[in-house]
């Protein structure tokens, strides 16, 4: 695959989709331009998916929070007449690289859980409107809505036929949203796995895999009776929306230059050192003021800004892996944006800022990477910047009375970001002794090198002596390690404490992904990934383990 491609676009440049409003109703319509995959070697048929199409989603997503709050309700569909989608494309998986085919499986994953995002936090409810053939990745984008309409035509179904046609697992949640979402009965869940042409009609509705059926004469009509309901039990929002102005990274030779984050890749060291730069000057402290910021406010870009650097990394930088998470500027400017946005949280534009800061977060902390934060003089890391420390699989602190540092808490720390388990980082830290977290989160001042390290906030705290090699240890033994066991140890110690469907996705479904795609039976010369579409049937090595 190519690394030519960016993640930002807008809804003049889409080739897959079609946006549009109608008063507080918003129709996103998979309208998948068969010719307009992201690389060459394949045609996207039957609204198959590639990346391309869900950069396209995502951004529609993101813009429908940012520059539509008028928008209460979304009917998710498909312009093609008999079909609502057949998945990710299969032609595109068999011919990429593992590392592709997991990464696009986790961006699939975040897409689908910024619906359900919206949802919780934004009260913007989705419609799914399955107006025709609708298997795997087009199931699974379904269930990432609150509401599913078929339609009852006598032959369009419900599917999720990775197991018997590919001999691998449904790649963005389906086998857990089916269980823990919908709550569909393990038995019959077993037998809907396993059948391809899936379940149509009364019995889709009777198991529960869809929420209601309409024949094609009423279609549109049920649908659209029904998101109009949604949107009316939706709270308004107000307005207006707020244009997203373009990121337009500065992209070098092993560097990313945006306004707040800069990124230096060392592709030799495997290393990429991303630094966030904190807020200058006032800050926003009402809703009002953080209506007349707009999308350049720092609070929003930055991590717009750094939520492109990881998905850059992600896909571009494959051998990187370990990032040094850096920030620099002022404690309490950090803190004075944090309050700012909690004081106003029941102003639409700050909610959105802060679940998006949110979801930024949680990227950050589910990506394949290794995460040091880096705590030495000049940081920044108070409130929203804290929780990257937090997020990190180790953080260093310099103890030098010559050059203090120190860290901060704010309201961010309070469960304003909370990780995909549901609970905060800070919580997350201390399950032996919660009482520790809430002492924390009382401590107003500043905290030292000692204090922090005394809170447990802090890994290793070298003196001046020890600091630089240190950390050239550190990340030396890091990068040594093997990669797929860091992927796998990282997922599991990352999400301790209770589990959500989120979790199991990331926890168990990455792990699941990077094992059942190497195996023969998936990917082998007589795998069933590979031999899809050809007349040739798989061979499977039988042995179970």
């Amino acid at each position: 695959m190519t690394a030519t491609f960016t993640f930002e676009t807008h809804p003049d440049r889409y080739r897959h989709w079609r946006l549009t409003f109608d008063g507080d109703v918003a129709r996103l319509a998979m309208a998948v331009d068969e010719e307009g995959g992201l690389v060459p070697g394949y045609v996207l048929k039957l609204n198959s998916y590639d990346l391309g199409v869900d950069i396209e989603l995502a951004d529609a997503l993101t813009r429908l929070r940012f520059e539509h709050p008028e928008v209460r309700a979304c009917v998710v569909t498909s312009d093609n007449p008999k079909v609502f989608c057949a998945g990710a494309n299969i032609t595109m998986l068999g011919a990429s690289t593992h590392a592709w085919k997991v990464n696009f499986c986790k961006f699939t994953n975040e897409t689908r859980l910024s619906i359900e995002d919206a949802s919780a936090r934004s009260g913007l409810r989705f419609v799914a409107a399955l107006n025709g053939t609708t298997a795997g990745g087009g199931y699974e984008l379904a269930l990432a809505c609150d509401d599913i309409v078929l339609v009852d035509d006598g032959n369009s179904a419900v599917s999720l036929p990775e197991v018997p046609l590919l001999g691998v697992l449904p790649g963005t949640g389906g086998l857990t949203r089916v269980v823990d979402k919908r709550k569909v009965r393990r038995d019959r869940a077993d037998v809907f796995c396993t059948v391809a042409e899936g379940i149509k009609g009364k019995r889709a509705v009777e198991w529960g895999l869809v929420d209601a059926l309409a024949p094609r004469s009423r279609f549109d009509a049920a649908v659209a009776e029904r998101a109009k309901r949604l949107a009316a039990a939706s709270p308004a929002k107000g307005g207006p929306g707020v244009e997203l102005e373009p990121l337009s990274p500065r992209v070098g030779e092993g560097s990313l230059e945006y306004t707040w984050v800069s990124a230096r890749i060392d592709e030799k060291q495997r290393t990429a050192t991303v630094t966030v730069r904190g807020p200058s000057g006032p800050q926003p402290r009402t809703g009002e003021q953080i209506q007349a910021a707009g999308s350049s406010q720092w609070s929003l870009r930055a991590f717009r800004e750094l939520d492109d650097a990881i998905l850059r990394l992600r896909f571009h930088h494959l051998s990187v892996g370990l990032l040094i998470l850096k920030t620099e500027g002022d404690l309490e400017v950090v803190r004075e944006s944090d309050e700012g946005l909690a004081a106003s949280k029941d102003h639409w534009l700050a909610n959105e800022i802060l679940a998006l800061q949110s979801r930024v977060l949680r990227r950050v902390e589910t990506s394949a990477k290794s995460l040091f934060a880096v705590v030495e003089p000049g940081s920044c890391f108070a409130g929203v910047l804290l929780e990257l420390a937090l997020a990190s699989d180790r953080v260093y602190m310099l103890a030098d009375p010559a050059r203090p540092v120190h860290v901060a808490v704010s309201s961010a720390n309070a469960g304003a970001h909370p990780m995909s388990s549901g609970q905060s980082r800070l919580h997350s830290r201390f399950l032996a002794d919660p009482s520790r977290a809430t002492r924390l989160l009382q401590q107003r001042a500043p905290l030292d090198t000692e204090a922090a390290d005394e809170a447990g906030l802090v890994t290793l705290a070298p003196d001046d002596l020890d600091w630089d090699d240190e950390l050239r240890v550190a990340v030396e033994e890091r990068v040594s390690l093997s990669p797929d066991a860091l992927t796998g140890m990282e997922a599991s110690l990352r999400f301790a404490g209770p589990e959500s469907c989120d979790t199991k996705i990331f926890g168990r479904l990455s792990a699941w992904q990077n094992w059942i795609f190497q195996r023969p039976n998936a990917v082998g010369e007589t795998g069933a990934l590979s031999l899809y579409g050809k007349p040739t049937r798989p061979v499977f090595d039988t042995r179970r383990c």
